[in-house]
């Protein structure tokens, strides 16, 4: 369960273990009196809240088993005894058993049962866990052992792979259920304590601060996760990280690792989306995420400058899906939104969030930046489609089958040349696309440092669309009395905003 990046460094699921459940409202325990050591009275009110944390939170824990059942080979030997066995002559002599394993010599048999193991946590006291998707994912058969040892198979398994988080139901009467905390109120330096099975060495508690808000480390779809130094190993995928009131902020779901196992770094799902798709999956089955059908990038330094706007305020948008909500409310690329169903945004994945939990079918209003104007605009929700994606594979530009008419760009640097349906498909872009296709870079210019390659498409330059080659000429004369040039560029992987010194 490891994807590998670069530099030796890997993100680990952290499967294998128990889950970790939170428990009730804890109270600072009374100050020892020590009037020598002040400090020791101090430290053990904080031992003790951790003490009563883990006590309370030990009931709502359970280890997940997961049983893979293999294919049946055939073809294998099924004597139980081979020629040079002490035992081969109780068996050959005797004709009853040669006619027996006669017929049962060359029948398949199953290969080994494989088997994982998880954590999860009790929510519901009728019997509802969650854990991670990746815990369940695949399984044949889901085992859950409570805190006491009784044990139980899921009859139910609802699943969300985009967030990694899963909802499962066993049927077992008045258990004890952890409450749920608000992610959204955790600041960097709160206490934190991570409860569950790591390398399936027994139930273990760790501790220790949230790291990081907000992290995107590229393991799954839909990511906003808490990060946390407290200990998290192989066995403490889908148990919570718990707050020092003892309630659930987090789902741990992977750590990075060099080794193998702790190296400081883990991450945990936080409760508020886990809380809404969980309701998703037990309401409806599945998660109905509501879409703008847009690309956006975050507002940069340098990009602030451009728009005069502040970092990270709003999200720009840089590219619109045909027949989505943003193209059907008249959106454009270049418009940044500011707010959204009356929530301030603050780059792209917090506004994925306030997106994806707005009800498909409801009208909003969207506050955008355009040409330096604030405007309101009304957005009708649609539904996700299930395989929404921008992203396409990279197509190197075929020099032997350039158009000839081409334009030297002195200013940036940079050759460009007029798009055509021909062109377009040799680069592996849709026949819609507009712009001019970039056909060389000057080594070492401004233009290389901002990331301009040979094969990209400008679409605008300043506020000017690029459709000709007399638009692309008309925004650079625009562009002329400013230190920057902004760029609209696309490339297979979607469009973003560049900024080129002159």
């Amino acid at each position: 369960m490891m994807k590998a990046l670069s530099g030796n460094r890997s993100w680990m699921f952290a499967l294998m273990g128990s889950a970790c459940l939170v428990g009730a409202a804890v109270g600072m325990a009374q100050k020892e009196k020590s009037p020598e050591f002040p400090a020791v009275a101090t430290v053990s009110d904080l031992s003790n809240v951790f003490r009563e944390v883990s006590r309370k939170a030990m009931p709502a824990i359970v280890a997940i088993e997961t049983v893979n059942k293999t294919s049946q080979v055939s073809g294998e030997k099924s004597l139980p005894f081979d020629d040079n066995s002490p035992f081969g002559d109780l068996f050959k002599n005797d004709p009853r058993f040669k006619e027996y394993f006669k017929q049962h010599q060359n029948q398949p048999r199953r290969a080994p049962r494989k088997m994982g193991t998880g954590s999860g946590f009790v929510i519901n006291k009728s019997g509802l866990i969650m854990t991670n998707s990746h815990v369940v994912r695949g399984a044949d058969v889901v085992k859950v052992i409570l805190n006491d040892g009784r044990e139980f198979t899921a009859t139910d398994i609802r699943m969300d792979p985009r967030s990694d988080v899963a909802v499962i139901k066993i049927d077992a009467p008045n258990l004890t259920a952890i409450p749920m905390g608000d992610s959204s109120k955790m600041e960097i330096g709160d206490w934190v304590l991570a409860i569950g099975n790591p390398f399936g060495i027994g139930m273990s508690v760790t501790n220790g601060i949230i790291s990081a808000k907000g992290r995107g480390p590229g393991i799954n779809d839909r990511e906003d996760y808490l990060q946390t130094d407290a200990a998290i190993n192989p066995g403490n995928s889908g148990g919570p990280l718990l707050n020092l009131r003892g309630e659930v902020i987090g789902i741990n779901t992977a750590i990075s690792s060099r080794s193998g196992g702790y190296d400081g770094v883990g991450f945990a799902i936080p409760v508020n989306m886990a809380r809404w798709v969980s309701g998703q999956l037990i309401d409806h089955g599945q998660v109905k995420r509501a879409f703008l059908g847009v690309g956006i990038q975050p507002i940069s330094s340098d990009l602030s400058k451009s728009f005069d706007i502040k970092v990270g305020q709003g999200a720009i948008i840089t590219q619109l899906m045909d027949d989505s909500p943003a193209a059907a409310a008249g959106l454009k690329t270049g418009d940044i939104i500011l707010k959204l169903a009356g929530k301030d945004v603050t780059g792209p994945r917090n506004l994925q969030g306030i997106v994806e939990q707005l009800v498909v079918g409801k009208s909003y209003v969207m506050e955008l930046l355009r040409d330096g104007k604030r405007i309101n605009q009304d957005i009708s929700m649609k539904e996700m489609p299930k395989s929404f994606s921008v992203a396409k594979d990279e197509k190197p530009l075929d020099d032997t089958k350039k158009e000839k008419q081409k334009t030297s760009v002195n200013e940036l640097k940079i050759e460009v040349q007029p798009i055509t349906q021909e062109l377009a498909q040799q680069l592996g872009y849709s026949d819609s696309v507009k712009g001019v296709v970039i056909t060389a870079v000057e080594p070492g210019s401004a233009a290389e440092e901002a990331g301009l390659m040979k094969g990209m498409i400008i679409e605008k330059i300043g506020t000017t669309e690029v459709s000709t080659m007399d638009h692309f000429n008309q925004g650079l004369k625009l562009s002329k009395d400013k230190k920057n040039v902004l760029l609209l560029v696309r490339n297979h992987s979607g469009a973003r905003f560049v900024v080129v010194p002159k």
